[in-house]
């Protein structure tokens, strides 16, 4: 190893309890807020152009209404990922329910209790949902009973799979 042959060419660094190393001050979120500026209410903008797309005559919730059918439509674009069909298809959507107030309620189940998308899944499916425009709120009911099997998948899937 080499030496250093001067040592005053290093300086050390200041110890914890030097004055001159003092810690700097934290942010707090009183330090961003403006005393002098008027409090506006924040305001979702980007929602804007959804809301005022809605029909006032048409009914918002209820079985076979268009807000339930681009849900369903959402959910078609989800594909699990070792079966090469979307879960509605697939039959693992029990239930799609829009109220009066735009929220959306998705029963849903797996395949097994086991699946590895079982964290996942749900998750993907409620953030679909929610993204469809005019959807105020979407939640997820995750299921076992009844059990998901090969009977509950559409003509459509078993197309697909080869199981007609």
């Amino acid at each position: 190893m080499n030496k250093p042959q001067d040592d005053s060419e290093f300086v050390a660094a200041p110890a914890h309890n030097d004055e001159l190393a003092q810690k700097p001050p934290r942010a707090r979120v009183t330090d961003a807020v403006d005393p002098d500026a008027d409090e506006k209410p924040r305001q979702r903008d980007y929602l804007d152009g959804f809301l005022a797309a809605k029909t006032a005559d048409a009914p918002v919730g209820g079985a076979g209404g268009d807000l339930q059918a681009a849900v369903v439509e959402a959910l078609k674009e989800i594909y699990d990922p070792e079966i090469p069909v979307n879960i509605y298809d697939l039959g693992l959507i029990y239930g799609v329910e829009v109220d009066d107030e735009a929220d959306v309620t998705i029963t849903m189940t797996l395949t097994t209790p086991h699946c590895p998308v079982a964290e996942t899944m749900p998750g993907e499916v409620e953030l679909r949902a929610s993204s469809v425009p005019g959807i105020r709120d979407a939640e997820v009911a995750l299921v076992w009973d009844p059990p998901w099997s090969p009977e509950k998948m559409s003509d459509e899937a078993r197309l697909e799979l080869g199981m007609l």
